[in-house]
C-alpha cells in the first residue's frame, strides 16, 4: 500500500515522473480511458498535463485497500484550474473530485492501473456546459 501512496502522493500530487520509472514494472499496462499510450509513458504525460492545467494539484487518500496482488483508493482531488483542460481556457475555478483507483502489483511494481477520475464533475466546476437540456414534462 506504501508504493500506491507513493505514486498518488508524489507522482500525482507532486509532479514527480520520477516516480513512474520507480514503481512501475517494464510491460505495465493502463486501462484508463483517455490514457494514451496505454503504458508508461502516457501516465507520465497524464501527470504532465494535470499539472499544467491544475499546478496546486493535491491529492487526499480518503480510503484504501487491499485484496491479494490489487490496491484499491479513493481519492479526493483539489486544484485550481489554471492552464486550459480539455480545450477550456483557465477560469481560475477551485475543482474538488473524487478519483477511484486501483492497483495491480507483480514483485512489488505495479503491472496494470484502472482509474476512474469523476470527469463530468471537474468539467462541471469549470463552467463547461455539460447538462443535457431540460425537457418540458
Amino acid at each position: 500500500m506504501e508504493r500506491f501512496r507513493r505514486l498518488i502522493l508524489v507522482g500525482f500530487g507532486q509532479g514527480d515522473l520520477a516516480v513512474v520509472d520507480e514503481l512501475f514494472a517494464p510491460d505495465f499496462v493502463e486501462h484508463q480511458a483517455g490514457v494514451r499510450p496505454p503504458s508508461a509513458a502516457g501516465v507520465k504525460g497524464i501527470i504532465a498535463y494535470l499539472r499544467q492545467a491544475l499546478p496546486d494539484l493535491t491529492y487526499t487518500i480518503e480510503d484504501l485497500a487491499a485484496s491479494g496482488d490489487k490496491v484499491w483508493g479513493r481519492l479526493r482531488s483539489r486544484g485550481t484550474h489554471r492552464g486550459t483542460f480539455m480545450g477550456i481556457p483557465p477560469t481560475g475555478a477551485q475543482i474538488a473530485i473524487t478519483v477511484i483507483d486501483i492497483c495491480r502489483f507483480v514483485d512489488g511494481k505495479i503491472v496494470e492501473h484502472w482509474g476512474v477520475p469523476d470527469r463530468l464533475s471537474l468539467l462541471e466546476q469549470i463552467g463547461a456546459s455539460v447538462r443535457p437540456p431540460q425537457t418540458p414534462a
